[in-house]
């Protein structure tokens, strides 16, 4: 099954792709790079759910309870709430896709998908993998009435987008290339593989 991040490592680098997900290589990161968005992630799920999360916020530090204050008074987190840390998937032509959502909540119009990020929100949301991926395997139980929102947390804003566009034909392009692809022994070198996690094992030409 191909889950958003999967898709979004093939388009980026199909090597790293091959790396990480055939080869099943795992390379180490900096674990404080996503502590923050763990953190809050778990306890706006205990908060939806209805759990008492008042002792658990006191090992927040004071930016990390800045954070979730500001997601517990998002216009969204008031809407009826259906499931969090929720999994999703369905079948797009031959290929099953898929992946976790971070909440569901709705209202009486449409059925909302909630995904909150401590980062920045994707450039260009409307096309993102993430949002066809979760959009498409949505409107299977609520239809076309679904949205997708992204909660941007580290500038306090709303990112809505309806779910109007044909999202399968580039998720079927994609897979057909991941069906596809063999590694290669040398590839372009580009800026973004000094970031790159695997750049001690990949066979990139220097400049």
């Amino acid at each position: 099954m191909f889950s958003p991040n999967m898709l979004k490592t093939f388009q980026s680098c199909p090597q790293k792709y091959w790396f990480k997900y055939i080869q099943k290589i795992s390379m180490p990161q900096k674990s404080s790079l996503f502590e923050k968005g763990k953190k809050i992630h778990a306890l706006a799920h205990y908060y939806l759910r209805g759990d008492d999360i008042s002792k658990l916020e006191t090992a927040l530090s004071p930016q990390e309870r800045e954070v979730l204050e500001i997601l517990k008074q998002n216009e969204y987190f008031q809407k009826s709430y259906v499931n969090s840390e929720y999994n999703l998937s369905c079948k797009v032509g031959e290929y099953w896709i898929g992946g976790r959502l971070d909440a569901l909540v709705k209202d009486d119009n449409f059925c909302y998908i909630l995904d909150y990020k401590t980062g920045q929100i994707p450039q260009n949301p409307e096309y993102d993998f993430q949002t066809a991926v979760y959009l498409l395997c949505a409107s299977k139980k609520f239809a076309n009435n679904i949205k997708f929102v992204y909660i941007d947390l580290k500038n306090n804003q709303n990112r809505v987008i309806d779910y109007d566009k044909d999202y399968e034909k580039p998720i079927i392009e994609i897979c057909d290339r991941i069906k596809a692809f063999q590694p290669k022994e040398n590839v372009e070198y580009s800026k973004k593989c000094d970031f790159c996690e695997y750049r001690k094992i990949c066979y990139f030409n220097t400049p």
